[in-house]
């Protein structure tokens, strides 16, 4: 058990940092990535660069601590798969180009389906006192 909450650890210390970083370079950076979704052919692409950027960076947060990671996991998945169809569309369009995007998709799913493992937030949460401990226990 100890072996899969530190691979589970791994994994989102991994996945999760990438998308910090790319979602903060996308944030720093907006208007760029404005005008590469527009001339992508994006539909909504001004929206859509601010949805990107805010999902990968906040879900990244969210998988990096391991907090609720079945929500992050399931978006960033999504938007892995839309980015493979957009780069397979274009002139270069081998399995070397989405290489990237295809290990990220697995593994976001991966760690939507198996959850934040022991070395979390979310575990660390479930393991704090809840309120309830003012209240007599008469059993």
């Amino acid at each position: 058990m100890k072996n899969r909450d530190l691979a589970l650890l791994l994994l989102r210390i991994g996945v999760g940092l990438i998308f910090v970083i790319a979602g903060w370079g996308k944030l720093t950076g907006i208007e760029g990535v404005q005008q590469f979704f527009g001339n992508m052919g994006i539909p909504l692409a001004s929206i859509m660069a601010w949805v990107v950027a805010l999902v990968e960076f906040v879900g990244g947060l969210m998988v990096l601590v391991g907090y609720k990671v079945q929500i992050p996991g399931y978006l960033l998945s999504f938007i892995m798969l839309v980015a493979m169809f957009i780069i397979l569309g274009g002139e270069d369009s081998g399995f070397n180009s989405i290489r990237l995007e295809l290990m990220l998709l697995l593994t976001s799913l991966a760690i939507a389906f198996l959850n934040t493992g022991a070395y979390s937030v979310e575990a660390m949460l479930e393991k704090s006192p809840s309120s309830d401990t003012n209240t007599l226990d008469m059993s």
